[in-house]
């Protein structure tokens, strides 16, 4: 799974949960949380597995820059040694493949240096993301930890509501009088 993608769905987690009022704290659901940190974990490594290939193709880049390198090497000393005596012809294919070999290195460090700096982003990245979401779920569990106040003990719920003051008013209004009243 993509790793942007599980940023994305942790950062939906931390927008789904309670916030508390009057904080800029919210609470989410732990769970979740750490599966989705699970999945990063797991996919770091496709992430890792996508830089590799990059690394592969550079080196094949580097190996055929390398190989064609190597065939001009080896076809510009053989016109060389056919044309001993025309020493100004094997003069220049000696430049020729100076300059193709001078070439294939400057192109073959370019690509690498390329390669280097890209992995080297995308591996900044991926640790820039998963600080970030580290950061908010240990700043949710602090808060959680710090904000949940010990297990109080149950409040004992009254068997029946009291009436509200009005109603009794309108209910002693409309009963006989008692012996208490006068009349």
């Amino acid at each position: 799974m993509d790793i942007q993608h599980l940023v994305d769905r942790l950062e939906d987690l931390i927008d789904e949960g309670r916030h508390l009022f009057g904080t800029k704290y919210t609470m989410v659901d732990e769970e979740r949380a750490l599966e989705i940190i699970d999945q990063m974990r797991i996919s770091i490594p496709e992430e890792i597995e996508k830089a590799a290939r990059v690394l592969q193709q550079r080196d094949r880049v580097l190996a055929e820059a390398n190989e064609e390198a190597a065939r001009i090497v080896q076809q510009a000393r053989q016109q060389s040694e056919s044309m001993v005596d025309q020493h100004q012809m094997v003069q220049q294919a000696k430049v020729r493949a100076g300059h193709v070999i001078e070439q294939a290195k400057i192109e073959s460090k370019k690509i690498t240096n390329e390669a280097d700096a890209y992995v080297l982003g995308q591996l900044q990245e991926l640790e820039r993301q998963v600080a970030r979401s580290l950061d908010e779920i240990r700043n949710g569990i602090d808060v959680m930890q710090q904000e949940t106040p010990p297990d109080p003990q149950p409040m004992e719920q009254p068997l029946h509501m009291p009436r509200p003051v009005e109603r009794e008013t309108v209910d002693t209004e409309l009963s006989p009088p008692s012996n208490n009243q006068v009349q």
